[in-house]
């Protein structure tokens, strides 16, 4: 079963924004809101832009990172959605997490049906 069944591209559902600079540099963060039952809760990665870097690339320097920074946020999700057995999903412009439905008991039917069979046939030897 897939962990993300959405109608648009995860990235679709992220929120970006720059908060304070240190002396080291710039920062940023991604959110992913997410409602849990009633709770809204979110997922975020933070990721930083050196002044160094900043000063030798400008703009495409943060355009690379912005696409890595998304591109591992995504791959965490996904890790962290299948490592918790939880799916995201909705039509809902804020997605939700619930645990994926475990598969059901084998039926009754099956059950009964494998505890009449014949036992199967013990292999023997001949050695003497």
């Amino acid at each position: 079963m897939t962990h993300i069944e959405l109608p648009r591209a995860l990235e679709a559902y992220f929120a970006h924004a720059e908060i304070d600079p240190t002396r080291a540099g710039r920062r940023f963060t991604i959110t992913l809101p997410y409602f849990e039952g009633n709770r809204l809760d979110r997922l975020q990665w933070w990721y930083h832009l050196r002044q160094d870097q900043e000063q030798r690339h400008g703009d495409a320097a943060i355009e690379t990172l912005r696409a890595e920074a998304i591109e591992r946020f995504s791959k965490h999700i996904e890790r962290w959605l299948q490592n918790t057995g939880k799916r995201l999903h909705g039509m809902e412009p804020i997605p939700r997490i619930d645990a994926i439905a475990p598969a059901g008991p084998a039926s009754t039917a099956v059950i009964e049906e494998e505890k009449t069979a014949a036992p199967p046939i013990a292999a023997t030897s001949n050695a003497a």
